[in-house]
């Protein structure tokens, strides 16, 4: 396994693997999630591609300083993880690796990132953008694979792709999840016993609202009122936001007629979680 912490480096250190390239960009701090979009990207590779794995917590797309320290950083352990999982290689810079001091180009979305965690963190998905596009540029890729659990951030990157042609394949994975059903992500960790015990219940709190939908319910605000039933009950968490809307444009709808997504982030403290719920009529 190549280990890559420069830019430069990057394209001198693919010359040596073979393709097709298949890139699973994260920001480190791997868990079974992860090793799942690896272990994807290993059969999109086949017997003579290359798997490679970016680690890199990426500054500009953290709205909070505070979140941005915070986030999770066992970079040995990482390591240790991509080598298990037969990666090629692992690209881990620092800041200063990807951004020069002036940097004035940011890639911008503007009209699916307006809503969800777009409205609820400005600038989030320009940071988000920016870096997957240079990850693809490094990489070279021709595929890249992405977790569902971000619904928001895969549907604007496959909007990037799409509008500025980028030549790299989208592959989506769907949500892995703890057995008590809270889906994993890197911030986990940071929640204490008493919040890790309580968080499940975003979970409980989709299905609920998935069974009355599948019951005849179809307004939103019915839908919703059924997941603050249960997301309410708890004395640990805030509501950053919940909303329902179309599953393609990610625009509030008045009634469901098409395919949805109820989509949720709460606060623990200081952790934000996310999940989601698609409702097909």
């Amino acid at each position: 396994m190549k280990v890559v912490t420069q830019a430069s480096e990057m394209m001198a250190a693919l010359a040596e693997h073979g393709r097709p390239r298949v890139l699973v960009p994260t920001m480190g701090a791997l868990h079974q999630g992860h090793l799942a979009l690896i272990h994807r990207a290993h059969v999109l590779a086949g017997t003579q591609g290359t798997v490679v794995v970016s680690l890199f917590v990426n500054p500009i797309q953290f709205d909070r300083a505070e979140d941005l320290a915070a986030y999770p950083r066992p970079q040995e352990a990482d390591l240790a993880a991509c080598r298990g999982a037969g990666v090629g290689v692992v690209f881990a810079p620092e800041a200063a690796a990807m951004y020069a001091a002036d940097r004035s180009v940011t890639v911008q979305e503007t009209q699916l990132s307006r809503s969800l965690c777009g409205a609820a963190r400005p600038g989030h998905f320009d940071g988000v953008c920016t870096v997957v596009l240079k990850l693809f540029l490094l990489s070279g890729c021709e595929m890249a694979v992405f977790g569902e659990k971000d619904f928001q951030q895969l549907a604007v990157i496959r909007r990037m792709v799409r509008d500025l042609n980028v030549p790299v394949t989208l592959i989506s994975h769907p949500t892995v999840r703890e057995a008590d059903g809270l889906a994993m992500s890197s911030r986990n960790v940071r929640l204490s016993a008493a919040q890790r015990a309580d968080a499940p219940r975003l979970r409980q709190a989709l299905l609920a609202a998935q069974a009355a939908f599948q019951a005849g319910t179809r307004t939103p605000t019915d839908l919703l009122a059924v997941v603050r039933q249960v997301i309410g009950v708890s004395g640990l968490l805030r509501v950053d936001y919940l909303s329902l809307v179309d599953a393609e444009s990610l625009e509030s709808v008045e009634r469901i007629e098409r395919p949805a997504l109820l989509a949720t982030a709460v606060f623990y403290g200081d952790v934000r979680l996310i999940d989601h719920i698609r409702l097909q009529p």
